[in-house]
């Protein structure tokens, strides 16, 4: 039954342009996320169309029109996508064929009823076609799946129903709850990659921290990272505030807001507070390079906020298997080194890219670095090389990482000097990579391997590597600036070899 909305459906203006292009006769809807942003007059994400037909020729005729790109998504199912530029951003426009024999069988068949209203193109765009109350739960904060079997056809809308959720503000009812906890042991019967790229829509979501709890909750993130099942109610000493599992939830809460922080839509609300704000103002001259490096997409289009997330997640991951009491106190002494390890395997499980990988495990491996750093005597020259050798570009993750992993361990006891100069000595290492890269990071080379062979009659092995490595900590320490002095200085380190 088509009627009127509960309340004015805002469309975004591009839905009346593609609306123009499809005749009357044609039975086409807008259906799914596009109607429900309409409803909760939001920003405009994707445009979902249904049709009785095969939905290719319909996107590829919306593609030609507005100077887009086609590309047949499913042929089986009949899904074609249209990629059309608006105003200096691309829409994405999907048109799909009924999953059924009707519309009505196509929302019956839906993941949950938000998803689950239509509007006819060809009709009035004010006119709301709800079999099965999508508008009433919307109105009362309420997730609700389609069909009783609506989760268990497919157990990725477990994962769905937890970013619907904290997405739009919504209660999960008690049935779709139950739902979800019986689809969770099935999750493994789905592809590893439909999984893993729903669960980092969760990392990426709003937060993330609060997403990890529900999944915890609903049996779902055993499912999906096992490791997180050894991390529960491990105890730690002081300083930690809280036990491991609380902890790492608390570093991703502080992770996520200090990403906010660095974002060019910071809110001025979020400065108020001491901690942020001394975080703010350290971190401000570097805001420009941060966001570019946070931009940053992996493989799929997987974002760096995302990967970064499960970073938090697993930095202590390796204390479970380390845990020890010495003279009365709990230690984790190589924590970072066996976190690394899980960090890999769960890379592996997850099927991300190999520069996912090795991004995710240097972070793990290193994050306890800056922290080290700060406690000794100076951060030397030296030091601040061998960090940004050894971490790279992931340094610059560590040292994000490390700031609310201070957070996470102290929590409201975190004194304000305390924290003023554990973000000084992270700005350091920052300073140091982004402003005076050739002293302190990358020197300009001095001499090259063959300089080597050809003056000192070397040979080609690993001595070579390791003069050179040398030498570039001799640089950044200010020992050496020019050829010259390079030269001699090699030849008075042969000489004591020799």
């Amino acid at each position: 039954m088509a009627l009127p909305p509960s309340r004015p459906l805002l469309w975004h203006p591009a839905v009346e342009t593609i609306c123009a292009l499809i005749p009357a006769g044609e039975e086409v809807y807008l259906v799914g996320g596009a109607v429900r942003d309409a409803w909760l007059q939001r920003p405009l994400r994707d445009i979902d169309l249904a049709t009785p037909d095969d939905g290719r020729p319909l996107a590829r005729r919306i593609a030609n029109a507005l100077h887009g790109a086609y590309y047949s998504l499913d042929p089986e199912r009949g899904v074609g996508r249209a990629l059309i530029p608006w105003k200096g951003a691309q829409l994405v426009v999907d048109v799909a064929q009924f999953r059924g024999p009707d519309l009505l069988t196509d929302l019956q068949k839906r993941d949950f009823t938000l998803n689950a209203m239509a509007v006819r193109v060809a009709g009035d765009l004010q006119t709301v076609i709800d079999p099965l109350g999508g508008q009433h739960d919307l109105a009362q904060k309420r997730l609700r799946q389609c069909s009783p079997t609506s989760i268990a056809d497919d157990p990725v809308r477990a994962l769905r129903a937890v970013r619907a959720s904290l997405t739009f503000g919504l209660t999960i009812e008690p049935a779709t709850r139950e739902s979800i906890r019986q689809a969770g042991p099935r999750l493994g019967t789905a592809s590893t990659e439909r999984v893993r790229d729903e669960f980092f829509n969760l990392l990426d979501a709003r937060h993330p921290a609060g997403a990890l709890r529900a999944l915890k909750q609903l049996g779902l993130l055993a499912q999906i990272i096992s490791q997180t099942e050894a991390m529960q109610h491990v105890a730690q000493s002081p300083p930690h505030e809280f036990d491991l599992w609380n902890h790492t939830l608390a570093v991703i809460e502080h992770l996520d807001v200090i990403l906010e922080i660095i974002s060019p839509t910071r809110s001025p609300d979020l400065t108020t507070n001491i901690q942020l704000g001394l975080a703010a103002f350290a971190l401000d001259p570097l805001r420009p390079a941060l966001q570019e490096h946070l931009a940053h997409e992996w493989a799929n289009g997987r974002s760096h906020h995302a990967l970064l997330m499960l970073a938090a997640l697993l930095h202590d991951s390796g204390k479970p298997a380390v845990r020890a009491i010495r003279q009365g106190r709990i230690r984790f002494w190589g924590h970072d080194q066996v976190g690394a390890e899980i960090a890999e395997t769960v890379a592996q499980t997850l099927r991300l890219s190999n520069d996912e990988l090795a991004r995710l495990v240097a972070i793990v491996r290193h994050h306890m670095r800056p922290l080290l750093l700060h406690n000794g005597p100076t951060i030397s020259a030296r030091a601040i090389y061998r960090f940004w050798r050894d971490t790279g570009p992931a340094g610059v993750d560590v040292c994000l990482l490390s700031l609310a992993d201070q957070l996470g361990t102290y929590g409201p006891r975190l004194d304000h000097t305390e924290w003023q100069a554990y973000l000084d000595s992270v700005r350091a290492l920052l300073d140091s990579y982004y402003f005076r890269r050739e002293t302190a990071v990358a020197p300009p080379a001095l001499l090259t391997g063959q300089d080597l062979i050809q003056h000192f009659d070397l040979v080609p092995g690993p001595q070579i590597g390791s003069l050179l490595e040398r030498l570039r900590e001799a640089q950044v320490m200010g020992k050496i600036t020019t050829q010259k002095e390079a030269l001699d200085w090699v030849q008075r380190v042969l000489g004591k070899i020799s």
